[in-house]
């Protein structure tokens, strides 16, 4: 078969799709791929298929120092991880590209910019249990709004008596035996045609651009964590504890710390070309985090799917 006739029924297929199925509640399709690209998901048609991963170490110095200032000048308080997630927002608005995922070995673009966390109910006591957060950010959010609303999910889930939705879905599910495996399969099967219920889109935490996990809160090394397969998360970052590495500086060798990064991220999204600038932005601003004290000058959107989060109110904060 010739190239150009492979484009043409290629083409022809994926509008078919688009027209039986519609668009998604948090996406839209993108059309106009690079066919070399679109083939990708037929041949790695789960994110297990094309999980790479990779290895960072944040300048832990630099971020302390930060840290430190912003308490003593400005009486404001950070997390090493809510500056990275604050990084995070920032490159998404400069390579939109990023927030894309696949479904169904379709692409869409999403129209949000999200994050999920796992956190402690209780962090005096592990054994009180753990939530999962989904927080959405407005692209042109400073680290000051990232981190009052990272601040306001951990405040209303925080408590072994505060529910959200998913630990009451899960709670209600496990109570009768049979059901998860039946819910589950019939919400899999929904999401892989797009018709999966919005209320349900927008609660599953399986359903964001990067899924963040800080191990160094429990003491443990960053791992490569897995992407899953249900959702549709296309990065997965995972911090550690501190690690001292050997270093030379001015002639002089010392031991430095570096906050350690384990990132999984799902090839297939876009080009190799696209995540090296992500990252380096990212990079950037991990060195540089006043880079973020101010909105970005101007915010890229993917295939023009504009999107925004409203602020949080003052008695929100």
């Amino acid at each position: 078969m010739e190239y150009n006739n492979f484009v043409q029924i290629f083409e022809e297929t994926e509008g078919k799709k688009e027209t039986m199925f519609g668009r998604r509640p948090d996406g839209r399709r993108v059309k106009g791929i690079d066919p070399i690209v679109a083939i990708t998901p037929y041949v790695m048609p789960m994110r297990c298929d094309a999980q790479v991963f990779l290895k960072h170490r944040a300048d832990m110095e630099v971020l302390s120092r930060y840290i430190r200032k912003q308490k003593i000048e400005k009486g404001e308080k950070f997390s090493y991880m809510s500056i990275v997630i604050a990084a995070y927002v920032r490159a998404v608005s400069r390579n939109p590209g990023i927030n894309r995922f696949i479904m169904n070995k379709q692409y869409y673009s999403r129209n949000n910019c999200s994050v999920a966390f796992t956190m402690l109910k209780n962090p005096e006591n592990i054994d009180d249990g753990e939530t999962v957060v989904k927080i959405r950010f407005d692209l042109t959010d400073t680290i000051y709004d990232v981190r009052d609303r990272i601040e306001t999910a951990v405040r209303e889930n925080r408590g072994v008596q505060e529910k959200n939705f998913l630990d009451r879905l899960a709670g209600g599910l496990l109570a009768i035996p049979g059901l998860p495996t039946l819910i589950v399969a019939i919400i899999r099967f929904l999401d892989r045609y797009g018709i999966c219920p919005r209320f349900l889109i927008d609660e599953l935490p399986f359903h964001v651009g990067m899924y963040i996990t800080n191990t160094a809160s429990i003491g443990l090394h960053d791992v490569n964590h897995h992407i899953y397969n249900f959702g549709n998360v296309s990065l997965f970052f995972g911090l550690g504890t501190t690690e001292k590495v050997a270093v030379v500086e001015k002639g002089t060798t010392r031991m430095k710390r570096y906050l350690p990064i384990g990132i999984t991220a799902d090839e297939r999204v876009c080009a190799g070309s696209h995540y090296a600038r992500f990252f380096n932005d990212m990079r950037t601003y991990l060195d540089h985090p006043e880079k973020l004290e101010q909105p970005p000058e101007q915010v890229l959107f993917d295939c023009g799917l504009e999107y925004h989060e409203p602020k949080l109110r003052k008695e929100q904060r």
